[in-house]
């Protein structure tokens, strides 16, 4: 592999939303706010998981899972993009850059993942009731989110090394509040087919395939639905998938909405706009969503937080 030569560029230009100083203390105020509540009420969710034992169930050992992830998601960008609003800088470093952008390909695949685990799970419970707990085992649950980690691991490091061997120019602009992928690999002098081809790929398996998974799984769950007779039956069933349904049109909704927007203009700030939804509104509204439609996790919270009083 071609090393690169470091002397050509020492670091990106993170444009962001806006250079309008008077738009700065707003957007600073707006995000930090969305990010403390975002770590707040997801750190909350796996506090109440661990401390009540009747979650100590496979849905929400995998809820756990994705709350964690979704801090870990959420503050990939967000606070580097807090200090750049706070010392009136645009810069991330080379190495920054590509770190960021690591793991953000890192937990976001993994969120992807998850979400696929969790149809899954949703899968069993409504078509094999009964054999449930025995297919459901804490061993097989653990060995899924394993699996999840690998794949997104081998994303993430083989878009990293791909993106080592490009060469780019001097002055480098990413319009965006992070280091996205399809935009820096864009702003290469190099020639990047084989970047654009391995990106294409990955999108098609990673992306489409977990959800031709959801889409398959909640098939099989709503003609499994609609056979329940009673009104009661069906009503119960369809609740425990809601909350999760919600979440996966919210998440894949606004996430191919934005590539399918940066395709067509690579370069438009309305990406990174249109970014925030997926990137820091999705994680922030996720645990309100668990919360508000489940009974157990309210009731879990509610105890959680009185037993602290």
């Amino acid at each position: 592999m071609k090393v690169r030569n470091q002397t050509e560029l020492s670091e990106f230009l993170l444009l962001g939303f806006s250079e309008d100083p008077a738009l700065q203390p707003l957007i600073f105020g707006l995000f930090l706010s969305m990010y403390l509540v975002t770590v707040s009420r997801n750190l909350l969710i796996v506090l109440a998981i661990l401390s009540d034992t009747n979650l100590h169930k496979p849905m929400y050992f995998f809820l756990a899972k994705l709350s964690l992830r979704d801090i870990d998601f959420t503050s990939t960008t967000v606070p580097k993009m807090l200090v750049n609003i706070k010392t009136q800088s645009k810069s991330i470093s080379y190495a920054g850059c590509i770190t960021q952008m690591f793991f953000f390909l890192l937990f976001g695949g993994l969120d992807d993942f998850l979400l696929t685990v969790m149809a899954y799970d949703r899968f069993v419970a409504i078509i094999h009731p009964l054999h449930y707990t025995v297919i459901m085992k804490s061993q097989l649950c653990a060995q899924l989110v394993q699996l999840c980690w690998v794949i997104s691991v081998l994303n993430a490091i083989i878009q990293s090394f791909l993106i080592l061997r490009l060469n780019f120019c001097t002055h480098v602009e990413i319009q965006h509040f992070f280091c996205e992928l399809n935009q820096e690999v864009h702003r290469a002098c190099s020639d990047t087919f084989l970047n654009d081809g391995m990106m294409n790929f990955t999108a098609v398996l990673l992306a489409g395939g977990p959800l031709s998974g959801i889409l398959y799984s909640y098939s099989k769950i709503f003609s499994s639905i609609r056979a329940i007779s009673s009104g009661q039956g069906k009503y119960k069933a369809f609740s425990t998938c809601t909350s999760h349904l919600f979440i996966v049109s919210l998440f894949y909704g606004t996430f191919i909405g934005v590539y399918l927007s940066a395709s067509a203009a690579p370069s438009s700030a309305s990406t990174a706009a249109a970014s925030v939804m997926y990137t820091i509104v999705t994680p922030m509204l996720n645990p309100f969503i668990y919360s508000l439609r489940n009974t157990d996790m309210k009731r879990a919270l509610k105890r959680m937080m009185f037993h602290k009083i």
